[in-house]
């Protein structure tokens, strides 16, 4: 073989991919040998080869799975360095969320509450709703979609549509997995249901809330406030009646009360 073929040792080597690596990604068709002896069965690579099995090699050290590489090497190098940008941010997000649900455990553990909470009590109310199964990317649509129907509804019955909106959480939402979620707004008057839009009738209830400051209002900080709420019931001797919501407007000029409904 001539200077332009690397046997497969020398070719790893130059890459800094182990023997173990090359067999794999061979067999993945992510890099191929451009000539096997077919007396033999050495591998050989081209010198041009070396190039892109570096850049495998560097995109592992990143723990990307093998198919994902095998798509990014075939980009041109503008659109690489954006995808692989894009991937480090989401990385960034994920793993600040990964942190705040650490610590969230953390104080749940040690029984110590984030902020104080307040309770009140709410009369009975009819309620229209619109429920939706989706994860927490989807969220702010869905309840901006939500909350544009629901009062456009009410303000057709010639009913009051200014109250402030709930969003109950049914179901854990995370980007990973889908939960079941309600947007709602109580009235008073007669309407009629639509579509997917519901009504039902909602008792005389407490709630334990705490409203969201602008830093606490984002996932994953908001976590935070569902804990500091849970640990208060915890302390208390008190169960939720029904699934967590949030309610916006929030108190005092917040965005939203993280809000936990008990008996009255």
């Amino acid at each position: 073989m001539t200077d332009a073929y690397l046997l497969a040792g020398r070719f790893g080597a130059a890459a800094r991919l182990s023997p173990k690596a090359l067999r794999l990604y061979a067999e993945q068709g992510l890099l191929v040998p451009a000539r096997v002896d077919p007396a033999t069965g050495y591998r050989y690579y081209a010198q041009e080869q070396v190039p892109r099995a570096r850049l495998i090699a560097r995109l592992r050290q990143l723990g990307l799975p093998v198919a994902r590489i095998a798509w990014l090497v075939t980009l041109p190098p503008e659109a690489l360095v954006l995808e692989l940008r894009a991937w480090l941010r989401a990385q960034g997000e994920r793993l600040a969320e990964q942190t705040e649900i650490v610590e969230a455990v953390a104080r749940h553990a040690e029984g110590r509450p984030s902020a104080a909470v307040v309770v009140r009590d709410v009369a009975a109310s009819k309620v229209l709703y619109r429920q939706k199964v989706i994860d927490v990317t989807k969220l702010d649509t869905v309840m901006a979609e939500a909350e544009r129907d629901l009062r456009a509804h009410l303000r057709a019955h010639g009913v009051d549509a200014d109250g402030p909106m709930n969003v109950h959480f049914h179901d854990e939402l995370t980007r990973d997995s889908e939960g079941r979620v309600e947007v709602s707004i109580a009235y008073a008057g007669s309407v009629e249901p639509a579509a997917d839009l519901c009504i039902r009738f909602r008792p005389a209830l407490r709630e334990a809330y705490i409203p969201a400051s602008q830093e606490d209002a984002a996932f994953p900080q908001v976590l935070r406030l569902y804990d500091a709420v849970e640990t208060w019931l915890d302390g208390h001797g008190l169960t939720s009646v029904d699934s967590p919501y949030e309610i916006y407007p929030g108190t005092g000029g917040a965005p939203f009360d993280v809000t936990y409904p008990i008996n009255p």
